[in-house]
């Protein structure tokens, strides 16, 4: 905790806000903000991300290791949930450290959908790159569905509207390396990406 504290006062200064701008933006008092960047006193998950918001970062900017920055190669055995969206959307992070990087690769897995539903499109700035590992992944890309075995890849556009779901009854597990890194850029997408 007491490095993250020192963490939000430093992006807290980079963004010339005081203690009183922060405690404005977040709701929580300037005496418990001063305390936590010292490291004394703790925090609750949702305070730590209405910092984050209030910093313009994404809350896992906090969560990633420390002492995984810096290093190169990530084990198997060292992957770690990074988050669950919608209860359906499993992801890993296939990188120690996001920061300054270009693009995000990831793993997520995908849990089946209980019946098949229609999926909305979307759009975002970037480009996306899906390899399906596992399963049978559906991907919609400008209103036409594409099922995708494992060993197939798709590449484009993400401005382009799209998305992509499991219809099936097994899990599917894919590959999603994507730009912009939303972690590096402090936005954060909430959909199923």
């Amino acid at each position: 905790m007491r490095e993250i504290g020192s963490e939000i006062k430093e992006l807290r200064k980079q963004n010339n806000m005081t203690l009183k701008d922060l405690s404005e933006k977040t709701g929580l008092s300037i005496g418990f903000l001063s305390q936590f960047e010292r490291g004394l006193s703790t925090i609750a998950i949702d305070s730590l991300e209405l910092i984050a918001r209030s910093l313009d970062v994404g809350l896992s900017h906090f969560l990633l290791k420390p002492n995984a920055k810096g290093k190169y190669v990530l084990k198997s055995f060292e992957q770690e949930v990074h988050e669950v969206i919608n209860n359906k959307f499993i992801h890993y992070n296939l990188s120690n450290d996001l920061n300054k990087k270009s693009f995000l690769p990831r793993k997520i897995e995908i849990l089946p959908m209980e019946k098949e539903e229609d999926i909305k499109e979307y759009s975002h700035k970037g480009e996306e790159f899906i390899y399906v590992i596992e399963g049978i992944l559906t991907l919609f890309l400008d209103s036409k569905r594409y099922d995708l075995y494992p060993g197939d890849s798709a590449h484009y556009d993400s401005q382009k509207m799209h998305n992509w779901t499991n219809y099936t009854s097994k899990m599917v597990k894919i590959i999603v390396v994507s730009t912009p890194n939303h972690y590096f850029e402090g936005e954060v997408n909430r959909d199923n990406e």
